[in-house]
């Protein structure tokens, strides 16, 4: 689509992009910095494979291979486990493409493109949403990355458990973790093209070291034949439908976060094309595979070890060969930081630098999420599969979704894919609405939250909520929170801005 710049519409048009006008940089400081401002079209050349290898990289992970194993020890057998997974990844793939098509087209981030719907002040509701749940998954990643590194070199060097403890750990562990955590912030300081560099070549490696782990862990069983014959403990009937419904939403609310900030990395895209096909070819098929080798290896452990081990770290430490332990770890550290730099490091960065544009830049905001990921200690999310899958990634999914639901409704329904490009960054323009928010979007917000988590419930003694629910006439919509709070806060939005007649 070719725009037409005007003297109200500053910027430069080529087919499907546009960028500001050289010398009209937005001069209030309280709404732009280098970070947020547009990235110029010459700089946006991200390909279809640096997308696809972003994807793979990112969903190469523990915490991903959680969900796929965590759902095995929940009842599934591998192939229910496998659908659950490829089909929640089909449905969050569409909000991304959508959300992310504002990135190829204005070069903007997330934060920025909120303002078109919240405002240039109440973009800040949803962007520290965002960085939140992303300052959590930086926690809970972290976490994980080191203690995997603690596991594995524990059985290389021995002793490391029984070293002093501090805070009920062992000292070792927290070294572990305080030097994983510091080279994650080592290299997202470099900027997004060391990132880009870095997930070209990780992504086939951890692709390896998954296979590595399925041959092993098959060669243990005698074969793929026990791996694929542990048999549901849920069948087919309704004790399933109880378990998939809210698994999948729980599923989808894994990614429900990128399909909120997928624009902080396809503003730096060539094209439509690239960001389009780089993700469609990235997200569902590699999440797909990787869910496979997951339940497969987990179905291994069970008919191996008589339970199932959802934890591939702990998997992995039951080998004694010192080679398979380094390879195991080197996969743990790669895949730990591809996903977690690139998922929760990138956009808590832009979503805090919105807050304040004059104090806080990218590599600040960086620098603030490693902080507050360490301090709010969510790893304690992943003590068991309800809480991860239910309790965590419910409740996260149910608040994410509606956010979405208001960005996909103003850009393609309202505002049909047209921005004021130089309007997101001045208050006098068409996006200040009232004092800098839009009530449209705050009321939206609000309605599509309370119908999408008002309803949780956790089951006594799995979690932190009433078993009847928060509200308890919402707690059958619990189950489908991200559907339900998307689909209200569209809606409800779409009909606000309608009836208003307000445009950008």
């Amino acid at each position: 689509m070719t725009e037409t710049a005007s003297s109200d519409r500053p910027g430069i048009s080529t087919p499907g992009r546009v960028e500001l006008t050289p010398g009209t940089a937005p001069a209030d400081l309280r709404f732009a910095n280098d970070d947020l401002l547009p990235v110029p079209v010459a700089e946006r050349r991200w390909t279809t494979y640096n997308f696809a290898a972003l994807w793979v990289g990112m969903a190469h992970n523990i915490p991903s291979w959680l969900l796929a194993s965590g759902l095995v020890a929940l009842g599934m057998d591998w192939l229910q486990a496998v659908v659950t997974i490829a089909l929640a990844n089909v449905i969050v793939l569409l909000p991304m493409l959508l959300t992310g098509h504002a990135g190829p087209k204005y070069g903007i981030p997330f934060p920025v493109l909120a303002r078109a719907s919240f405002g240039l002040r109440g973009a800040n509701l949803p962007a520290l949403i965002r960085a939140a749940v992303a300052c959590a998954w930086f926690g809970i990643q972290t976490w994980i990355g080191g203690q995997g590194i603690f596991v594995l070199l524990g059985k290389i060097f021995g002793g490391w458990a029984e070293a002093g403890r501090i805070g009920g750990q062992p000292w070792t562990l927290w070294l572990c973790f305080l030097l994983f955590w510091a080279l994650e912030l080592a290299l997202i300081y470099r900027g997004m093209d060391a990132l880009r560099r870095f997930e070209n070549w990780a992504a086939p490696f951890v692709i390896v070291g998954a296979l590595v782990l399925l041959v092993w862990i098959a060669t243990e069983a005698g074969g793929l034949g026990p791996l694929l014959d542990q048999p549901s403990k849920l069948g087919w009937g309704a004790d399933f439908w109880r378990v998939f419904f809210p698994a999948l939403m729980g599923m989808i609310a894994f990614w429900a976060t990128l399909s909120l900030n997928i624009p902080d990395f396809t503003r730096f895209g060539a094209g439509q094309r690239a960001q389009v096909w780089g993700q469609s070819l990235g997200l569902p098929t590699t999440m797909t595979l990787f869910a496979l080798l997951s339940v497969l290896v987990t179905s291994g452990s069970q008919a191996v070890y008589g339970a199932p081990v959802w934890d591939p770290v702990a998997l992995a430490a039951k080998t004694d060969n010192v080679f398979g332990l380094l390879f195991a770890l080197v996969t743990v550290l790669v895949a730990t930081l591809s996903v977690n730099i690139a998922a929760n490091v990138v956009s808590p960065a832009y979503d805090l630098a919105n807050l304040a544009p004059k104090r806080v830049n990218f590599r600040t905001g960086a620098l603030i999420t490693g902080v507050v990921g360490v301090l709010i200690m969510p790893w304690k999310l992943t003590a068991t599969p309800e809480l991860y899958i239910f309790t965590w990634l419910g409740l996260v999914g149910g608040l994410l979704g509606t956010v979405a639901g208001i960005l996909i409704a103003d850009y393609w329904l309202v505002r049909r894919t047209v921005l004021d490009l130089g309007g997101l960054y001045r208050s006098d323009g068409p996006y200040w609405y009232r004092g800098g928010w839009n009530p449209a979007a705050v009321l939206a917000f609000v309605a599509g939250g309370i119908l999408a988590v008002g309803g949780s419930h956790s089951a006594p003694g799995t979690g932190p909520f009433p078993e009847d629910g928060l509200i308890p006439f919402l707690e059958p919509l619990a189950d489908y929170g991200w559907a339900v709070g998307l689909a209200a806060s569209l809606l409800l939005y779409t009909a606000l801005m309608k009836r208003g007649g307000r445009r950008g």
